[in-house]
């Protein structure tokens, strides 16, 4: 008879060395995670990850503990000063995980009585976002990108296109001026390119500072002002780290989501022969190959045994979306038509406030592109695309594609009641930019 074989960890692996954690950094995970997924489920429900050098978390890879977790705030909390390894000095301040994973006083990382009310001003807010309104801007924003590189018949539509436009309408719907629009999209750039990251921080929160003080003065008809207006009566520090959270969480997933769901668009044929094609494949990207892979990070409240694992007070626990949607058990809902059963917006009281306006977002930003550019197609061949390194966001480096050349002209655009832009370098770090993108944006729509 014969016997079972070990599972083969993947090619490049750590865990080829016996009692290795297995990492989920490096481009060996970023060119194939399910290979990862796979090896690691022969650990269980959960197996022992590596974040980053010297970084250990455990990841919850099944979909039943996954749900769980997310949902049982009183056994596994969010606020991560809870966190052992780095209270203790195991992780080191400058891990390039922690500024992703570290305390900052908002909605997603507090527990209890201060989470349900930061909670509820952040969904109140967002669900006064008027839907027609979110369609114009979006389409505004998809045309204004699209007549950028839409006469050459080419582009990059990750850089020229998915990573920009939820950044634009971001800082439309929270009512950026100029000057500040364009420090915000420099600052959400700079962090999650990693190229003088701090700086970028800076600036971000600094031009959220101005935001709050402008909206403060001169109340619009924008996401700052709902919040202001909120009963939960956020000060202004909460205020600025709830806006950031927002501008934050929401551009990350999304750029990713659109670029994820625009690669599989171009690379399953089949999607051309069905109806409806935009959402099927959203919801396909949803479960394979969500824009954040492995993130939702909790701590046990108290030592404990979870899922057949001893765990300890301020262990790191991460979800893995990647994982969970893609199991053994998830397969016949899927079969039976709960097409979004998925956990990529996650669950519980932390799931994603702002599910439906991303959406929304996505459907329309894809749509129009798809419209304008009816030929589009993938411009090298699908197996040399590369995917961005790091356990937590599921993106492409770049998706090179080719088109007809177009023109395209911008749409009526209603009066913007602010003050003229301000044609000034902005803090980049010394780059001599006069304006900036945000600035050619509004410059655009009001020529």
């Amino acid at each position: 008879m014969d016997q079972p074989t070990a599972p083969v960890p993947p090619p490049g692996c750590p865990a080829h060395q016996a009692g290795g954690r297995v990492p989920l950094h490096g481009r060996e995970f970023a060119a194939d995670p399910q290979a990862y997924y796979t090896y690691l489920r022969h650990f269980g429900p959960t197996a022992p990850v590596e974040l980053a050098p010297g970084v250990e978390a455990t990841l919850i890879t099944d979909y039943a503990f996954a749900l769980q977790l997310l949902q049982d705030s009183g056994a596994f909390r969010k606020d991560a000063r809870r966190w052992r390894d780095l209270n203790e000095g195991r992780v080191s301040p400058d891990s390039p995980v922690v500024p992703l994973l570290s305390y900052r006083p908002n909605a997603m990382f507090s527990d209890g009585a201060e989470h349900l009310r930061l909670r509820q001003a952040i969904t109140d807010s967002m669900a006064r976002v008027d839907t027609n309104k979110l369609s114009r801007t979006t389409e505004q924003v998809s045309d204004y990108l699209l007549s950028q590189f839409g006469s050459r018949g080419s582009a990059d539509l990750l850089g020229d296109y998915a990573k920009q436009l939820p950044l634009f309408v971001f800082n439309e719907l929270f009512g950026c001026t100029a000057d500040i629009g364009d420090r915000v999209v420099f600052g959400i750039t700079g962090m999650f390119d990693g190229v003088n990251a701090e700086q970028a921080v800076g600036v971000m929160f600094g031009a959220i500072g101005e935001l709050v003080a402008l909206k403060r003065a001169k109340p619009g008809d924008d996401v700052p002002s709902w919040l202001m207006e909120h009963e939960a009566r956020l000060t202004d520090e909460e205020l600025v780290h709830q806006i950031a959270l927002l501008l934050v969480a929401g551009n990350e997933p999304l750029r990713n989501l659109i670029g994820n769901t625009l690669h599989r668009l171009l690379t399953h044929d089949a999607y051309a022969h069905q109806g409806g094609l935009i959402d099927e494949a959203i919801d396909d990207t949803l479960w394979e190959n969500p824009p954040m892979q492995n993130l939702a990070p909790h701590y046990p409240a108290a030592d404990m045994e979870f899922a057949g694992q001893k765990l300890h007070a301020g262990d790191l626990l991460l979800v893995s979306f990647g994982a969970a949607n893609t199991g053994p058990a998830l397969t016949a809902a899927r079969k039976a038509g709960s097409n979004r059963a998925h956990l990529a917006w996650s669950a519980g009281p932390h799931a994603c406030p702002s599910k439906e306006p991303a959406r929304q977002i996505t459907v329309t930003a894809i749509e129009n592109l798809l419209n304008k550019l009816p030929d589009v197609e993938l411009a090298v061949p699908s197996e040399s695309l590369t995917w961005r390194p790091g356990p937590f966001n599921r993106g492409l480096t770049v998706l090179p594609a080719k088109f007809t050349p177009v023109q395209i002209v911008p749409r009526p655009a209603p009066a913007r009641k602010e003050a003229p832009v301000r044609q000034e370098p902005i803090a980049t770090g010394g780059r001599g930019e006069r304006g900036g993108v945000w600035s050619q944006f509004l410059n655009w729509l009001t020529r």
